[in-house]
């Protein structure tokens, strides 16, 4: 494995980031497992590259205030990070300078030192003019979006929604019943904390690899649990879970069940599936059946179809993910304005192939981890438009300026005569 500072190694993630249009997630992770690194070295790196996502208008809104000429891409990711590391981490100067001044090549070490220690002596005037900017400068969040939050929610809403994304998320837990109970969890693992009474949620201060290698939890966010709860399932059913990969609701309905009855969980990427497989064996999850398949491309596969009519379907549809954007960091930087109406297509397709799948009087749960109405209320109406056997019964929002958790739609739908 490499070595690597901690400092490198973010800029190493971010230039992957820039050049190859990979997910962030992927990319990090990918330098990360190919390094050496102590516990805080490898913290730090993860802070900077995800820090420097979460704020590059505004970094590049300093660095044009000290710089309006053209500065190479290659140079402005090391400013980003002097930056970031003076201004928002409070990072000691000559560690912030010094540092960052190494990771130039020679012939930029001077640019870099200059705007570095000029930012230095500037401080209060660059936050003081970075506060007069535009919500979507301060917050670095693209124009369109902004624009859309508070034509939907509000400006105060959209302002906390903003301030919510560029908070580094906690660390949620589902308490895993199948192999262990809340009792038992918390006293085996004392560091975890209960979202509140009875909850099946539990955070955490750093990740819990051995409550994850044992199977007594599955990190997810809380949200997570509304469309399963709304969905309701019950021991010895059969369940259809459209969009299953990577498992968590797939792996919660099972414990809803009891391990009891039949789950089919679907993926149209054979990479998921396994991910999965590999989840639901760790979670002790027996009931599931996988297929991979394409529900637009290739429609209903004959080994679904064999199974008959389902009592419930979960439609965890894809989406935006604008209401995991604490978590997807540059999902704000990937999204562009004609990709909610782009989605809503999608959306109504698979649902279209999959709601001849629900039995007579069986339940339709479909869901987002979206905040756009496109992409959830507007959804539903359509398909309540087109398909006159389904019913609305009720339809229920989590949203992370109000609720404090991730922000998800679910929409329960009956099907009658």
């Amino acid at each position: 494995m490499a070595q690597l500072s901690a400092r490198r190694a973010a800029l190493a993630a971010l230039r992957t980031w820039r050049t190859e249009k990979q997910f962030a997630d992927s990319v990090i992770s990918k330098v990360i497992g190919e390094t050496v690194f102590a516990a805080f070295d490898r913290a730090f790196a993860l802070e900077l590259f995800y820090g420097v996502l979460r704020n590059l208008t505004l970094l590049d809104f300093w660095i044009g205030c000290l710089r309006t000429s053209h500065v190479n891409v290659e140079l402005r990711d090391i400013l980003r990070l002097g930056f970031y590391q003076l201004f928002i981490l409070s990072t000691p100067e000559h560690a912030a300078v010094y540092e960052t001044v190494e990771l130039a090549p020679k012939r930029g070490r001077p640019l870099i030192n200059g705007i570095l220690r000029t930012a230095l002596r500037s401080g209060d005037e660059l936050l003081s003019q970075a506060n007069t900017q535009p919500l979507q400068v301060r917050t670095s969040h693209p124009e369109f979006l902004i624009s859309r939050w508070e034509r939907n929610f509000g400006r105060e809403a959209t302002k906390a929604l903003c301030a919510w994304n560029n908070r580094p998320p906690p660390i949620y837990g589902r308490i895993n019943r199948l192999r262990i109970q809340l009792e038992q969890f918390l006293q085996i693992y004392p560091e975890s904390q209960p979202v509140s009474p009875r909850s099946d949620f539990v955070t955490f201060n750093a990740l819990p690899h051995e409550a994850l290698k044992r199977g007594h939890c599955y990190i997810q966010d809380p949200s997570t649990a509304l469309p399963c709860k709304l969905l309701d399932p019950r021991p010895g059913e059969k369940i259809l879970d459209a969009c299953a990969a990577p498992g968590g609701k797939t792996a919660y309905l099972a414990e809803m069940m009891q391990n009891r009855g039949l789950i089919v969980a679907c993926d149209r990427d054979p990479k998921r599936i396994d991910v999965l497989q590999e989840n639901i064996a760790r979670l002790d999850v027996g009931i599931v059946r996988t297929v991979c398949c394409d529900w637009v491309r290739d429609g209903v596969p004959s080994e679904i179809m064999s199974r008959g009519l389902f009592d419930r379907i979960l439609l965890d549809a894809p989406c935006t993910n604008t209401g995991a954007m604490r978590r997807r960091v540059d999902v704000r930087w990937r999204l562009r304005p004609n990709d909610f109406s782009r989605m809503h297509k999608q959306q109504i397709s698979i649902l279209r192939v999959v709601s001849p799948l629900l039995k007579q009087g069986g339940i339709l749960v479909y869901s987002t981890c979206s905040l756009e109405p496109e992409e959830n209320e507007e959804v539903v109406q359509e398909t309540l438009a087109n398909l006159s056997m389904l019913r609305l019964e009720r339809q229920k929002h989590c949203f992370p300026f109000r609720d404090s958790f991730d922000g998800a739609f679910a929409a329960r739908l009956t099907k009658g005569n």
